[in-house]
């Protein structure tokens, strides 16, 4: 009860922003929505006149020129060649660290859509970074994982949470109940205009319950545990002995040892018609055809690890990083004429598109990422979030810092 108390205490502040993020019904993760249009007006001014941009329909990858092209800003990876003194903890492989080129830069061409060039805009200019090696989980958290945790703890994730009249005698009483996002595809094809036309507060979702009360975890004990917002990773992690990643360090993991590929695995989205990563298919947001074998979430490690055994750095379920997200990050770092060491991120946040709302770095996209709307599965792009917001298709994996 005590623990109860203390949380609900600690995350007042968090839920009075939930419920205001809710009332003005744009509560959503990426925040597209709402530069697309200024990015439209730029993209149609650069395309010269009788050119036209690839389709929603063409395939990612397929551009060798592209690809090059994005290569050319990228120095080579130099990775630390000290192997660790002490064997892998559990589920955990080691990243050897070194010196890269951090962030993605595509041209209007080949593999972009609409989609991608706002997914590349604050994932520029590509900058060197350094980071010291370290371990991470070879998958996302899973449900079992959590739910350890949860046993262990007595924890309440944000999502199970119900806000008292107490502490906002201000709210309506039906907005006074525990829930979270939950993306509900409508029944026909629908304009990408409006997130609310494919995400709801469900009341009742929670990490239990990933798309409301009518569903269970029950059989998915190796699915990636989803409802989870900043502050439940960050207890997760406290209690395992370990942390989130910095973004440099996820993106340095994600690329597995390759220099400037566009994709986790390499530059052809789907090499031999392979699909590698559980991501949209079909016509979004209404029909995911499921031609990866998946229509929705997927367990995890059910497609090909990256160059250091680890699964899932693209697709499926998006994943909480340490830093606060602010839009200049690289330009500021880039801007530095050193090398930017072990960067921990900014000390506040910044959105342009959604201003005075605090949010943490998302990285990897999920299985709703698709050409037509959101190519975050690009290993250099970038998410973001309301550190209180949680969905179905959010979750978040732990590293450990090697001992010295």
């Amino acid at each position: 009860m005590n623990h109860r108390k203390k949380t609900r205490k600690s995350t007042a502040g968090l839920l009075s922003k939930r419920l205001l993020l809710i009332v003005v019904a744009v509560f959503i993760v990426l925040s597209i929505v709402v530069v697309s249009g200024l990015f439209l007006i730029r993209y149609q001014t650069s395309v010269p006149s009788g050119k036209t941009s690839k389709t929603a329909s063409s395939q990612p990858g397929s551009s060798q020129n592209t690809a090059e092209s994005a290569a050319s800003a990228f120095l080579p990876t130099l990775e630390n060649k000290t192997p660790p003194a002490d064997p892998s903890p559990n589920g955990m492989v080691w990243i050897p660290g070194g010196e890269f080129s951090m962030g993605s830069e595509l041209p209007s061409e080949g593999v972009c859509t609409m989609a991608t060039m706002i997914a590349v805009e604050d994932a520029k200019p590509i900058h060197r970074v350094y980071v010291d090696g370290f371990w991470m989980d070879k998958t996302v958290v899973t449900n079992e994982q959590f739910e350890k945790f949860a046993k262990a703890t007595g924890y309440k994730t944000v999502a199970e949470l119900t806000p008292s009249k107490e502490d906002f005698p201000n709210a309506p009483p039906e907005l006074l109940v525990a829930g979270s996002l939950v993306f509900t595809p409508p029944a026909e094809p629908v304009k990408l205009d409006n997130v609310a036309q494919w995400w709801s507060y469900v009341p009742g979702a929670n990490w239990r319950h990933p798309t409301g009360p009518g569903s269970n975890i029950k059989g998915k004990e190796n699915y990636p545990v989803v409802q989870i917002a900043f502050p439940d990773a960050m207890a997760y992690c406290k209690w395992a002995g370990k942390r989130l990643p910095t973004e440099a360090e996820w993106e340095f993991a994600a690329r597995g040892g390759l220099t400037g590929k566009i994709y986790v695995w390499g530059d052809e989205f789907r090499p031999d018609g392979k699909p590698m990563a559980n991501t949209f298919q079909g016509h979004f947001p209404d029909k995911d055809t499921a031609e990866d074998g998946y229509a929705g979430i997927a367990p995890v490690a059910r497609f090909p690890a990256n160059g250091y055994g680890l699964f899932d750095m693209s697709g499926n379920v998006w994943q909480w990083c340490k830093d606060w997200y602010r839009a200049d990050t690289y330009a500021e770092m880039a801007s530095k004429s050193s090398l930017a060491k072990n960067p921990q991120g900014p000390e506040t946040s910044s959105d342009p598109a959604e201003p005075g709302i605090p949010k943490r770095v998302h990285r990897g996209g999920s299985f709703l990422c698709t050409d037509q709307y959101c190519t975050r599965y690009m290993v250099g792009t970038r998410g973001k979030g309301e550190i209180s917001t949680a969905s179905n298709h959010l979750g978040f994996r732990c590293v450990q810092t090697l001992t010295k």
